[in-house]
Formats: structure tokens, C-alpha cells, sequence
């Protein structure tokens, strides 16, 4: 019998699409599209799994989701916790403040304070302030978008013992020249004669380590000023802080902002606004907004609380710090956010000095609007990627 041939029509060639277009295409689609498609081939999983990769999924979503029009997602959880329960992360509109999604931790902390130190490209850093001594921090770096954690090793500095009672001031910053990741962290004494300086530990993911790293500067010892609960500003490829800088003996102290450049690593002094030395304040400290450095104060003058906010418009001159915008106040506030699109998000203490709620103030509008969130919260700005896909050790849940 002989064999019956197809038809010509019928034996048409496949169209393949060329395999740059293809990865093209999949580095425009949201992290969870692109996981599902690592199980297509062996030759997909191993081009999406590149530090290329990566990086340019990264560059489209960040180019796609411009933040700077309020179009962005936030991301907020509440900064006590006990060990029964895990912590709950809500997503939300960076505008609006309105609930998108609700993600829980996935991994346990011990009781106490919980901080998102910062976020990098979708990448969370979260640490526990619980211990008594600067070491104690229990840091975990997660990617909800992915499912993927790590937690970070101890401190390479010594155990300085019960008797050396401090606490520790933490950043996060993404290193754009490695493409890497890095952890600041500050560690201060309290009480201690003769005094302790601060002292400098950076971690580094890519190593998956520790560092000291020795104050480059001359002058008299710093004592780090918490800006918790917002996070310390990442500006210009550095991490900024507020320091007490000691001048003519303890009884003459001055603020300065220090930055510590996350490229070379070198340390620096930038001087605070002039004018905000006038306000009597009770808060203060330093975020971003839209890439530039802030310095936000509370304090009254004449008895009538208000808000205000500088930004350096020329990165590390003095005299471009400018005067944004004044918000006033009926009532003593925390500030615990900003927003990307440049609203406040306060902690009120109302009449009775009792009942605490959250209030979003539009700097431009002064609107301000209410939620039924009691607790205090921690805030950062949210996105999804693949950042953790491709590094080793990390935890998949």
C-alpha cells in the first residue's frame, strides 16, 4: 500500500517569533505572568532568571508605573506585633491611600516593633527592634511579587553585652553601578562613660555579608537621630540621616544631615535649612520627594502647630534649599508618611488626648482625609519585580 503524502496546503511551516521579540515581550508583563512562564522551556526559565533580565523587566515596569502623578502603590503594615500572629502588609494607591490587597508576612518575627527600613524595586526590607542591645536586629529581605525572602546574617561587630544598652538606626539602598543591594546600619550607646561613638556596618547581598566601615570625617563624636518611623532617605545614590554633631564640650550640640554614598561608601556633611532653626519643633525628619532631599518639621510657632517641609532643589548646595509648603494644624501629630505624590499621612491625637487616627493631607489642597486605622503604621513605596529571582539562598514559600 502506499503511503498517502499530505496535501501541500495542509503542510504549512509554523510562524516562530524570533526569540528577542519574545523576551522582549515578556519583560513587559507583571512579575506573577512571568514566573508562570519559566515552566514553557528550559531555554525561557534560564533568559528570564538573568541579572539581564531582571534589570530590564525592572526599567520597563519602573518607566510604565511613573509614580510622580500619584498613579504608584504604597505598601503599609502596622509597626506592633506579637508572636502570635504574623504581620499583614496592605497594598495600596499612593494618591488615594485606598485598599487594593492585603499580603502577610511570611516569615515569623518576635514581639515587639516591626520597621520597613526601606524599599528598593519592589524589594522589602523589614526589621525587628525588640532587643535591648544594637545588635539584636532581626532583618529579612522579601519580594512578595515573587514569594521569595532571606533573612540576613548577624552583625559583624562584637557583642558589646547587656551593659552597653543602644539601639541601632537602619537604611536600605539598591546599588545602581553593581546592581546590587546594600544595608546600612547605625549602632549607638546609650549612657555609657566615656562615650561610645556610632559606629558602621554595612551589609552587601551580593556577598551575602557584613562589613565595618570607619567614619572618613574629623570632628567630635555624632549620635544618630531616629527617623523612624519613615524610612532614611535614599537621594542621589546616597542614605541620609540627621546627626548631633558635639562642638566645645556635650553641652553644645548642632544637627547636621549625614549621607553616606552607597557607590564608594565615603561619608558627608550637608547643613540643614537655615530658617528651620527658628521653629520650635518636636519632630523631625528626612524623606524624599520625587527624588529629591526633604527635611520635614513640626512645630509651633506662637503656639499654632504646623508642618513644613524643605526640598534641596540642587543636590549638596546649601542655597537651594527651599521653603515647599507650610500645613497647619488643630491638633499635636506624628508624621509616619509621605507619598510619592507629596501627601502626608499623620497620626492625630485628638481632644481628649486618647483616641488616635490616620489622617492623609493633601500639602496642596489641605484636604485632609480620614481612616478607621488606630493603630500606628509603616509606610514605603511599593512596585513589583523580579528582584531576588535569580539569588542564592533564598527562602520560596
Amino acid at each position: 500500500m502506499s503511503q498517502t503524502t499530505e496535501p501541500p496546503i495542509l503542510r504549512r511551516r509554523k510562524n516562530h517569533l524570533p526569540e528577542d521579540i519574545v523576551l522582549n515581550i515578556l519583560t513587559r508583563l507583571p512579575p506573577k505572568s512571568v514566573i508562570r512562564f519559566r515552566c514553557v522551556c528550559k531555554s525561557w526559565d534560564s533568559s528570564i532568571t538573568t541579572p539581564y533580565f531582571i534589570s530590564t523587566h525592572l526599567n520597563n515596569f519602573a518607566h510604565d508605573h511613573d509614580n510622580d502623578n500619584g498613579d504608584g502603590y504604597i505598601i503599609h503594615m502596622p509597626w506592633n506585633t506579637n508572636s502570635s500572629n504574623r504581620a499583614v502588609c496592605t497594598v495600596a494607591f499612593d494618591r488615594t491611600f485606598d485598599r487594593i490587597s492585603e499580603i502577610e508576612v511570611p516569615f515569623d518575627l518576635p514581639s515587639g516593633s516591626i520597621q520597613i527600613v526601606g524599599s528598593c524595586n519592589g524589594l522589602l526590607c523589614l526589621a525587628h527592634y525588640g532587643g535591648l542591645t544594637t545588635t539584636d536586629n532581626v532583618i529579612y529581605l522579601w519580594n512578595p511579587s515573587i514569594r521569595k525572602f532571606k533573612r540576613l546574617p548577624d552583625s559583624c561587630l562584637p557583642q558589646m553585652g547587656y551593659e552597653h544598652l543602644g539601639s541601632s538606626t537602619l537604611g536600605f539602598a539598591y546599588h545602581l553601578e553593581n546592581n546590587d543591594y546594600k544595608v546600612l546600619r547605625i549602632s549607638r550607646y546609650f549612657g555609657i562613660k566615656p562615650h561610645i561613638p556610632d559606629e558602621f556596618e554595612v551589609y552587601t547581598l551580593s556577598s551575602d555579608s557584613w562589613r565595618k566601615v570607619g567614619m572618613s570625617l574629623r570632628t567630635n563624636f555624632m549620635e544618630c537621630v531616629d527617623n523612624f518611623p519613615l524610612q532614611i532617605p535614599l537621594v542621589s545614590g546616597a542614605l541620609h540621616w540627621i546627626s548631633r554633631v558635639v562642638e566645645g564640650g556635650e553641652e553644645h550640640k548642632s544637627e547636621v544631615i549625614m549621607s553616606f554614598d552607597v557607590n564608594g561608601e565615603k561619608f558627608r556633611m550637608l547643613r540643614m535649612p537655615d530658617d528651620s532653626k527658628s521653629i520650635v519643633r518636636s519632630q523631625t525628619c528626612l524623606t524624599s520627594l520625587k527624588g529629591k532631599l526633604a527635611f520635614l518639621s513640626f512645630g509651633s510657632i506662637e503656639r499654632d502647630y504646623h508642618y513644613s517641609m524643605w526640598v534641596m532643589r540642587e543636590y549638596g548646595v546649601l542655597e537651594s534649599w527651599n521653603k515647599l509648603f507650610v500645613v497647619p494644624l488643630e491638633r499635636i501629630s506624628a508624621c509616619i508618611g509621605f507619598t510619592l505624590y507629596g501627601s502626608l499621612l499623620i497620626r492625630c491625637v485628638e481632644s481628649n488626648n486618647q483616641a488616635k487616627k490616620i489622617v492623609l493631607v493633601d500639602t496642596k489642597t489641605l484636604h485632609e482625609k480620614d481612616f478607621d486605622i488606630q493603630q500606628p503604621l509603616c509606610v514605603a513605596a511599593f512596585m513589583e519585580s523580579l528582584a531576588l529571582l535569580d539569588g542564592a539562598n533564598m527562602v520560596s514559600y
